[in-house]
């Protein structure tokens, strides 16, 4: 599988543990944002990433900054994006498969690299389910975006 990694300065070196681990286990990695821990803004970082898989449908996100925060917000704005902060195996499950996200946002300042890569697991072998109650659900996110602007 082809999978984005994106990460800023504060998530470089989990980001490159990330996608050291991912070459491991056969994904194609696709690397954006920061090469070093030098100052690098995550919102550049998000952009270039999301753009990749929406390019790719049948690839993956993950993204990295010090609080995940900030990359989930960035990620957040861009339609056909549905990226997931999550801080436990559980709650990546739960990403996949109701809420069909598509890029996972991690903390490199609050997870550790064993944890990081239990939840990326969980992220990567849940399949999205596709019952008709998850994919209406989905479906109005994006409708929203446009509603509130048409509304305002």
């Amino acid at each position: 599988m082809r999978i984005a990694v994106g990460t800023d300065h504060a998530g470089f070196p989990l980001a490159v543990l990330v996608a050291e681990w991912l070459k491991q286990q056969g994904h194609e990695v696709e690397w954006h944002g920061a090469d070093s821990p030098e100052s690098y803004d995550y919102p550049d970082a998000a952009r270039s990433l999301c753009a990749a898989v929406l390019r790719d449908p049948s690839s993956l996100g993950i993204l990295v900054c010090g609080s995940g925060i900030g990359m989930s917000i960035a990620a957040n704005r861009i339609r056909g994006v549905r990226a997931a902060l999550c801080c436990s195996e559980e709650m990546a499950e739960l990403a996949r498969r109701h809420n069909h996200a598509n890029v996972l946002c991690l903390g490199a300042r609050l997870t550790d690299a064993d944890r990081a890569r239990r939840i990326l697991e969980a992220f990567l072998r849940t399949e999205p389910d596709r019952d008709e109650r998850h994919a209406r659900r989905v479906a109005k996110l994006d409708d929203g975006v446009d509603r509130l602007k048409a509304d305002s």
